[in-house]
Formats: structure tokens, C-alpha cells, sequence
């Protein structure tokens, strides 16, 4: 059996929402978002930095949401999720998959940590303004490259969950602008789908 360590508002989101796209039975061991439950003893036996998502599968452990996918799609669900090494999208879904970790999640990192996670005499105002200008400029390429695509590398895929799920977190902290439509259009189309709004109300 699957156990995934779990926190809300965290990266697990995207493995649960894998876990449901792909009707695997799983357990969950939910944790609250604070150091009490993420830096305690315990979890810090199942990943040093007291982060999550950790996946529990029999006697293997692993961490990190893009290597739990990838583990994920190779021993529990070959060739779903994922275009062939042939398939003309093979070299987008390689791309867009590893982009969002990249290019659009170290200025989220920053956003959250100087909206919600410092206290506010120590937040400033400068550097969460750039990150702000910084995730418009990362996400402008995502805009463009579904001007004519559902998805990000043909059928919707594993990279849509690991980029979705960044778009997602880009337009609740606000940087989706009106000026793209198409990823406007895209956000909409993933939280129709019901294992990804599953997974946003886990």
C-alpha cells in the first residue's frame, strides 16, 4: 500500500493528485503545515529537511514531488501520464515537467514566504514586489505555449500536473494577469478535472 506524508497548501498536492488521476488506493498521513508536525522527530526520519510530500510504498521511501511522480509512473502505472521516448511530445513533456521546479516555483517560494510565512515587520515590500515581476516573466511562456493546445505536451499529462499545479498557486497568490487568457484558460480546465479539485480540497 501507498502512504503519502501530506501537509495542505504544499507540493503533496500534486502527488495526490496523480494518486487520484490514476485510481491508485493510497493511505494519508495528513500533517499539519507547521513545525510542530513537519520538523518533528518523526518526519525528520523521512526526510532530513522536515519537507513533504515523502511516499512510503512497501520498503521504498522517496521524496521530492517530480522524482515521486516519475517513481510513481514507472512501477505503478507504465505508460500512462507520460508520452513515449518516440512520441513527438516526448521532448515538451520533458521540458514543461522539469520548467515548473526551475522557472516558476523559486519566485512562488518567495511570494508565500513574504505574504504568510514571515512575520510582517520582517517582510519587505521591494523583493516581493520582483518576485512578483519574476513569475509574470515565468509564466508568460506557459501563456504562449497554449495558444493552441489543451495541454503542455499534447494528451493531458504527469507535466501538466507538476506546471498545473504551479498555475494554480500563481493565480491564488494573484500573478495570473488578464493578459493571459490561455493560461487563464488552462488553470480552469485542470480544476474541472475531479482529481485535481480532489486534490485541492484534500
Amino acid at each position: 500500500m501507498l502512504t503519502l506524508h501530506y501537509a495542505p497548501n504544499s507540493r503533496a498536492g500534486r502527488i495526490v493528485w496523480l494518486l487520484k488521476e490514476l485510481d491508485l488506493p493510497f493511505e494519508m498521513n495528513a500533517m499539519r503545515f507547521h513545525p510542530e508536525d513537519l520538523k518533528s522527530a518523526d518526519h525528520r526520519k523521512r526526510h532530513p529537511l522536515g519537507r513533504v510530500p515523502v511516499l512510503d510504498d512497501d520498503d521504498v521511501q522517496i521524496y521530492e514531488s517530480g522524482a515521486i511522480i516519475e517513481y510513481v509512473l514507472a512501477r505503478h502505472a507504465p505508460g500512462k501520464l507520460k508520452p513515449a521516448v518516440d512520441d513527438a511530445e516526448f521532448p515538451a513533456y520533458l521540458q514543461w515537467f522539469h520548467y515548473c521546479e526551475g522557472m516558476v516555483m523559486p519566485p512562488i517560494n518567495t511570494i508565500v514566504v513574504q505574504t504568510l510565512l514571515l512575520p510582517p515587520d520582517r517582510r519587505d515590500e521591494t523583493v516581493l514586489q520582483q518576485a512578483k515581476k519574476l513569475l509574470g516573466k515565468a509564466l508568460a511562456p506557459v501563456n504562449e505555449a497554449l495558444q493552441n493546445q489543451d495541454y503542455v505536451a499534447g494528451e493531458f499529462s504527469a507535466a501538466d500536473i507538476m506546471l498545473g499545479h504551479a498555475c494554480i498557486m500563481s493565480g491564488r497568490l494573484g500573478v495570473v494577469g488578464d493578459d493571459m487568457a490561455h493560461l487563464t484558460a488552462y488553470i480552469d480546465r485542470l480544476l474541472a478535472r475531479p482529481a485535481c479539485a480532489e486534490a485541492f480540497a484534500a
